[in-house]
């Protein structure tokens, strides 16, 4: 079995992922989708949590070895990017979506330094504009981006463009397409639904369900 078919089997196991093709759920954006995934939901399971952070420091290591400074995207990125640097023994800090309205305004919170080499730790990647967003905060506050690490991705389009044109490596640990495939295996989905599915992945604002 391969990481990312690992992965994908462990956010099915514990219902962090949601396929509803019949009854497709709302985006904050207005688009329907089949899909809806909570990876907040692994942190309940401790032996699952591990794997997850095991597969997370794995890709690390290996892939970004320069990393000097991991930085977890709030609000669903901070528990995984703490876990990570934890088990890597890294400095650790995190990206509010804007600054605080009170105290220090702080946008990033903790100890960082000019020219540090951040990892960005993200939850999810739909589009990948928020996730950029984090990225142009670190870079204003003289911190180097070396690339971003996710738990999973939607795979679209738009958001490899958006990353090439950011000049921004990004590594998910598991994707759509592994997770779909994964489940018409394990007869979660029918063919004719797996069809349906990777419709909506080409299209996605578009589409209105079955």
């Amino acid at each position: 079995m391969t990481n990312e078919k690992a992965v994908a089997e462990k956010l099915l196991q514990v219902q962090a992922v949601k396929l509803s093709p019949e009854k497709p759920f709302t985006w904050a954006s207005g688009w329907k989708s089949p899909i809806y995934c909570d990876n907040r939901k692994v942190l309940g399971f401790p032996f699952i949590r591990d794997f997850v952070k095991s597969e997370m420091c794995n890709v690390i290591f290996e892939q970004f070895p320069e990393a000097d400074l991991l930085a977890g995207v709030a609000t669903a990125g901070i528990a995984w990017g703490a876990m990570a640097a934890d088990q890597l023994k890294l400095p650790y800090i995190y990206v509010r979506p804007k600054p605080k309205e009170h105290g220090l305004g702080n946008q990033i919170e903790g100890y960082y330094k000019d020219g540090q080499k951040a990892l960005v730790i993200e939850d999810l990647i739909s589009t990948g504009k928020s996730s950029l967003q984090v990225v142009d905060v670190l870079k204003k506050a003289g911190i180097e981006v070396i690339g971003m690490v996710s738990i999973f991705t939607y795979g679209f389009d738009v958001a490899d463009k958006a990353f090439e044109e950011a000049g921004v490596k990004y590594r998910s640990l598991t994707n759509y397409s592994t997770l779909i495939s994964l489940a018409l295996e394990k007869g979660i989905v029918s063919k004719e639904t797996e069809s349906l599915l990777m419709d909506w992945r080409k299209d996605p604002a578009n589409w209105q369900g079955v």
